[in-house]
């Protein structure tokens, strides 16, 4: 009877031991997730800070470029040129109006890399990001992993339909709530995906090779500000809302 006991006891405490690994693991694998981002998420606000100071720096090159196309009667050419320069300082200023350094760098740097891939992206913002009650950290991990997935997807599209996918983020304030909403492309999602999407890690619309953290963790930010999340894939569009009291919860 002893043994049999002493046998019930050491399962129970492997049992709980194999539970404490896996608990562990997964934190683990989640705070390595988190140091990847924020090692991107560094890389990427220097990279904008580095583009900010050199476009200020060739600012008088552009214009007495300009200003010599002009004195010599090359009218079309100055306005072409023109329509460059701005078309260049309008994407910089999409992304760091009014909004705070690292903030500025995620936004900046998934502006780039959706038009880099042909993607047409879309900010239309009543007040900056850096509104949200929320700290830099949380606002990077939101919007890096709502932005990521949504570029991602649109990627996917266009491999398969063979034309220019869509990206809208659009962020405002009403009635005591700030509203984030991120609409995009995508090739349909099986429901069995769908049903848990933001609800647990390991669930993903990638493909094989993809951990499906960064869904769980917009979740999490969500959470943490006591806000509402909500989404709809209908004919090959996926859109998330999110609302966030303007109050950060206790």
């Amino acid at each position: 009877m002893l043994y049999w006991g002493t046998i019930v006891v050491l399962g129970g405490l492997c049992f709980y031991a194999f539970l404490s690994r896996l608990s562990i693991s997964k934190k683990l694998n989640t705070l390595l997730e988190e140091a990847k981002h924020f090692d991107e998420q560094r890389a990427q606000f220097n990279e904008t800070f580095r583009v900010v100071r050199s476009e200020r720096h060739e600012f008088l090159k552009h214009v007495s470029a300009m200003h010599f196309m002009l004195e010599n009667g090359k009218n079309e050419e100055a306005k072409h040129y023109l329509d460059e320069l701005v078309e260049g300082y309008k994407e910089t200023n999409l992304s760091i109006k009014g909004e705070r350094g690292v903030v500025a760098g995620i936004l900046h740097q998934m502006y780039r890399k959706a038009r880099a891939l042909d993607i047409a992206i879309v900010y239309d913002f009543d007040l900056p990001l850096s509104s949200l009650p929320l700290s830099d950290q949380q606002i990077v991990t939101l919007i890096g992993n709502l932005l990521s997935n949504s570029i991602d997807a649109c990627e996917e599209w266009q491999k398969e339909h063979k034309s220019q996918s869509f990206l809208t983020l659009q962020f405002y304030k009403r009635s005591g709530l700030y509203i984030l909403t991120c609409k995009n492309s995508t090739l349909p999602i099986p429901a069995s995906i769908l049903d848990h999407l933001f609800e647990s890690f390991g669930k993903t619309t990638k493909g094989d090779g993809h951990e499906g953290l960064g869904t769980k963790l917009i979740h999490d930010v969500v959470d943490d500000a006591t806000g509402f999340l909500d989404f709809v894939c209908k004919d090959e569009e996926f859109t998330v809302k999110i609302k966030i009291p303007a109050i950060k919860g206790n």
